[in-house]
């Protein structure tokens, strides 16, 4: 037989002792009453010992029966507080589960609002600007303007070249013309020389 633990002995003890109310003293008095009935002389005081022991070891009983009632009803308060602890720690399990996804979400939802922040701010710059229609439109129509302007350009240096040919003409012409006067004045001058010599001359 192994050795009796401490358990076993509180246990025991508890059996004997019940719930603290003399149980143990009660047995005592009970074995001393069973020696003094063994050894009685009389009947009557044999019966009315008989009658004391049956009543202390009835108290027993009772006490007993009481304890092992309260020990089931321990027991079973143990077993529903280890059910609610394990229901606790699965609850705790689940709630740390649950604040790791809310910070999953917390941080999901951080990025949303920055998407939203930086899509408003880029929708506020392509309302300030024209619609790539009405763009295309204006690119469209400056082009054909361009275009025109570009027809003015060459038309106005077409005329601007042909002015300036006849402006090289009417150059050539004029200095023709300034020579010529220059050599009919010249020639003027020779002749009236040799006039005003032949006057100056006498005759032979």
């Amino acid at each position: 037989m192994g050795p009796v633990t401490d358990d076993e002995i509180i246990r025991k003890r508890l059996l004997i002792d019940g719930d603290g109310a003399g149980d143990d003293r009660r047995i005592n008095l009970l074995v001393k009453s069973f020696i003094k009935w063994c050894n009685s002389g009389s009947q009557e005081e044999e019966y009315s010992q008989y009658q004391r022991m049956l009543s202390t070891l009835s108290r027993c009983e009772f006490s007993m029966g009481k304890t092992l009632l309260v020990y089931d009803m321990n027991l079973r308060e143990m077993k529903n507080y280890e059910k609610t602890y394990k229901e606790i720690e699965c609850s705790i399990a689940e709630a740390r589960e649950k604040i790791a996804e809310c910070k999953k979400q917390i941080l999901q939802a951080k990025r949303t609002r920055k998407y939203h922040q930086e899509y408003d701010a880029l929708a506020k710059v392509i309302h300030r600007h024209p619609d790539r229609r009405e763009t295309l439109k204006k690119l469209e129509a400056l082009g054909k303007e361009l275009k025109h302007l570009s027809h003015i350009k060459e038309s106005v240096e077409g005329n601007l070249e042909w002015k300036r040919k006849q402006f090289y003409v009417l150059l050539s012409i004029l200095y023709e013309l300034k020579q010529t006067l220059e050599n009919d004045e010249k020639l003027s001058k020779v002749e009236a020389a040799q006039e005003t010599s032949m006057e100056t001359d006498p005759k032979p």
